[in-house]
């Protein structure tokens, strides 16, 4: 990095997985990384295997006041964020006539509220610092609808649609806005996912886990790093804007 100052990058749902994933591919590139999530525990886990700084900051995002506290305490520590990866989100699948105000309202919450709110802190100082880049994890699921996951699919879809357009609000201002959809990645979210097949089907854990595997035409899961790969793209490259990248093995060619 060219800056004698190192960024300074945000990750929600830093704990494990994706968000893992990410943080340890901005610490590597030279970024201070503050790592978002509800467990302290997970969190100062994932902060010791981090090659750079890292600022550990409990918080549940779907609470506005610990979000902006967390903001804020960025900012104290290091300065403004200036890349933020929003990848805190879940998952739940039933059919939509089975699907409760509960879980659709949670689905909504989680997947698109939260983003927004993220976006709508971060991109005044990236704007008015001249350069900021955000990388939603959507889904290929905001690309497509499938069977028993309505509620989850209109979230990422949702999404989607906030990134399009905070992307063309501010791409005069050097910063970009932009999603990383992926498939089925090896995850714990998509553990869950396994669980929900075998319990639902009889099939073994490892049968319902190649069910997943066989969705992608790469014939696997993708890992968290490809993930993470992509979001360093959408990070380095300022002419990638208002995108939704697929990380799903060709599985959605959009």
């Amino acid at each position: 990095m060219s800056s004698a100052k190192p960024r300074v990058a945000l990750v929600t749902g830093a704990s494990q997985g994706i968000g893992a994933a990410c943080a340890a591919a901005l610490s590597a590139a030279g970024y201070q990384v503050a790592l978002v999530a509800r467990s302290a525990e997970a969190l100062d886990e994932v902060a010791a295997g981090l090659p750079g700084e890292a600022l550990v900051l409990p918080t549940d995002v779907l609470d506005p006041a610990a979000l902006e506290a967390a903001f804020s305490t960025v900012e104290s520590t290091w300065g403004p964020v200036e890349v933020l990866v929003a990848n805190a989100g879940a998952a739940v699948s039933a059919t939509l006539v089975k699907t409760s105000d509960e879980d659709w309202q949670r689905m909504l919450d989680l997947n698109l509220t939260a983003p927004f709110r993220c976006l709508r802190r971060a991109l005044p100082a990236m704007t008015s610092g001249g350069w900021g880049r955000v990388v939603v994890i959507a889904s290929v699921a905001g690309k497509q609808g499938s069977a028993r996951i309505a509620a989850y699919a209109a979230s990422k879809h949702g999404v989607l649609g906030l990134v399009r357009s905070a992307a063309a609000e501010v791409a005069r201002t050097g910063v970009t806005v932009n999603a990383v959809c992926p498939g089925y990645v090896d995850t714990p979210m998509t553990d869950t996912s396994v669980a929900n097949i075998s319990a639902g089907t009889g099939r073994t854990p490892e049968e319902a886990r190649e069910i997943l595997a066989g969705m992608q035409p790469i014939g696997r899961l993708v890992t968290p790093s490809e993930v993470a790969s992509a979001v360093m793209l959408c990070v380095e490259n300022g002419a990638i804007n208002g995108q939704g990248l697929n990380v799903d093995g060709g599985a959605v060619q959009s």
